[in-house]
C-alpha cells in the first residue's frame, strides 16, 4: 500500500485550501469527507443564508420606505423561489470543488475515515496509510438534553426548507437563531427565540445587542432571556413547547422548533484514541502551530481544534493554511487572530472586531470609548433606518483602535476598515485621513472616530 504524503479528513473551505497547497508543493494528497463537498459554510451555513437573508432584506427596506416613495402593494417573499435561488448557488458546489482538487493533483476520497494507529486510519473499511494527517471536520449541533429534542430540526434542515411554516421557535441566543428569526419574521412567519442566558449574542457589544434586541421586537421577534426550554411535544396542530422562566412554566404552541443553541467538534466518528491524538470539548488539543500534542502525524484546524480562534470560516481558512506552510517547511508559525471581524447578519446587522469594552479595561488600557447614535445620520436616513450605533474603542496611548462594534445597515462592510487598521497598527488620525467616496456609508467612518 503506497502511504499519502499527507490525508485532510474533512473537505470543507478549510480542508480544501491545505489540501491543494501541500498537492501544488509535489506531496501526494488525499481528502476524504462524508458529506459532499463543500463544507458547512458553502452548502450548510454563511453562504445559503446570506442568500436568503437577501430576500429578508428586499422586504424590510421596501417596509422602511413605505409611506416615503414606495408602494408595498402585493410585495412578499416566495418561500420556495427563494430556495431555488440558492439552490443554484449551493448545487454546483460539490463537483466544482472536486473538480479544482482534482484538477490540482488531489485524490477526492469519499466515506467515513476512522483512524486504526497513529499514521493509519480506513475510509469505509478500506486501509489508507499518510506520514500527514489534517483534521478539519467542522462542528455539528450541540445535543439538547430535554424531552422531544429529537423534534428539533437544525440549521441545515432549515436551509432546506421547502415551506416556511407559519409559527417558528428558535432555542439559543447566537448567531443561528437571530440569523434565521429575521428571515423567517420578514418572510411573514412568527418567530419566537428562546435564550437561557441573560442578554443573547455574548460575544458582542451588549449596549448594542440591546438595541438588536429592540430593532427585533420591531420587525415582530419575539425574544425572551433567561428562559429553559422544559420540553417538545407533539400538539394538535403542530408542537408544544414548555418553557421555564424563573420558576414559571409557559407553553407556545408553534409548527416548528430550530436548534441554534451551539455546536461541537464533529469528531465522533474519527476514532483518535486509536491514533493517541488527545482531544477534548472544543477539539484536537493541538499546539499553537496547529500541530496535536500527543500525536505529531496529526494537525487540526477550525471548529476541529482547540485554538483561540473564532469559529469562523475565514478563521478555519487561514489557520489550514497556516498547518500547510507547517507542514510543508517544517516551521512552527503560529496563526495571528488580531483583527479578525465577525458579523451577525440580522437586519440590520451587528459587527465586531477586537476587544469588548470590558475586557479593553480590564486589560488596564487606558481607554477612549467613541460611542455615536448613528440612527439620525444621513446614511441611515436614506434607507429609513431608525435603529444604527458605532463603539470604538481607542487606547489613547498609542490612538489605535483595540475595538469597534457597529450596528446598522452596510456596517458589516465598514468594519473591515477597522479590521485592517487593528491588523496594521494603523492610527485613527491615518484612518480619517482617508478622503471616502461620498455619499457612502464609508464616508462615515471619519465621524465615528
Amino acid at each position: 500500500m503506497n502511504a499519502y504524503d499527507l490525508i485532510v479528513i474533512g473537505a470543507g473551505m478549510a480542508g480544501a485550501n491545505a489540501a491543494n497547497k501541500c498537492a501544488a508543493a509535489g506531496w501526494r494528497v488525499g481528502i476524504v469527507d462524508e458529506l459532499p463537498y463543500g463544507g458547512t459554510c458553502a452548502l450548510r451555513g454563511c453562504d445559503p443564508k446570506k442568500i436568503l437573508r437577501r430576500g429578508a432584506e428586499i422586504m424590510d427596506a421596501a417596509r422602511l420606505l413605505d409611506g416615503k416613495g414606495v408602494d408595498l402593494g402585493g410585495l412578499a417573499i416566495n418561500w420556495a423561489d427563494l430556495m431555488a435561488h440558492k439552490r443554484g448557488f449551493t448545487d454546483p458546489v460539490p463537483d466544482n470543488m472536486e473538480r479544482g482538487l482534482t484538477s490540482n493533483g488531489v485524490d477526492t476520497l469519499k466515506g467515513t475515515a476512522t483512524f486504526t494507529g497513529p499514521n493509519d486510519l480506513t475510509i469505509d473499511g478500506t486501509p489508507v496509510a499518510a506520514r500527514r494527517f489534517f483534521i478539519a471536520t467542522g462542528a455539528r449541533p450541540r445535543p439538547m438534553g430535554f424531552a422531544g429534542a429529537d423534534l428539533m430540526i437544525d440549521s441545515t434542515q432549515f436551509l432546506d426548507l421547502e415551506a416556511l411554516p407559519a409559527r417558528v421557535l428558535f432555542i439559543g441566543g447566537g448567531f443561528v437563531s437571530l440569523e434565521f428569526a429575521h428571515i423567517a419574521a420578514r418572510a411573514g412567519a412568527t418567530a419566537t427565540v428562546i435564550d437561557r442566558g441573560e442578554r443573547p449574542l455574548k460575544g458582542f457589544d451588549p449596549d448594542l445587542v440591546d438595541l438588536l434586541i429592540e430593532r427585533s421586537g420591531r420587525a415582530g421577534i419575539d425574544v425572551h432571556t433567561r428562559t429553559a426550554i422544559r420540553e417538545i411535544q407533539p400538539g394538535p396542530a403542530g408542537l408544544r413547547v414548555t418553557t421555564d422562566q424563573d420558576g414559571a412554566a409557559t407553553m407556545h404552541e408553534v409548527d416548528l422548533v430550530v436548534h441554534g443553541a451551539g455546536r461541537i467538534p464533529e469528531l465522533s466518528r474519527l476514532g483518535l484514541d486509536a491514533a493517541g491524538v488527545d482531544h477534548g470539548p472544543r477539539g484536537v488539543t493541538v499546539a499553537p502551530h496547529l500541530q496535536s500534542r500527543t500525536n505529531p502525524a496529526v494537525w487540526a484546524a477550525g471548529d476541529s481544534a482547540d485554538t483561540p480562534g473564532m469559529p469562523l470560516t475565514p478563521v478555519a481558512v487561514f489557520e489550514g493554511k497556516v498547518a500547510a506552510s507547517n507542514m510543508l517547511n517544517d516551521e512552527t508559525t503560529t496563526p495571528n487572530y488580531d483583527g479578525v471581524a465577525t458579523v451577525v447578519y440580522t437586519i440590520p446587522e451587528l459587527a465586531r472586531v477586537g476587544m469588548l469594552e470590558a475586557d479593553a479595561h480590564n486589560a488596564g488600557i487606558d481607554l477612549d470609548v467613541r460611542y455615536r447614535d448613528t440612527s439620525g445620520w444621513y446614511s441611515n436616513y436614506r434607507v429609513g433606518e431608525t435603529i444604527a450605533a458605532t463603539k470604538v474603542l481607542v487606547d489613547r496611548s498609542t490612538d489605535t483602535i483595540v475595538g469597534a462594534h457597529m450596528l446598522g445597515p452596510e456596517y458589516g462592510e465598514l468594519i473591515n476598515f477597522c479590521a485592517l487598521a487593528i491588523t496594521l497598527g494603523l492610527t485613527t488620525r491615518q484612518l480619517k485621513s482617508m478622503t471616502a467616496s461620498y455619499p457612502s456609508v464609508g464616508s462615515d467612518l471619519g465621524s465615528m472616530l
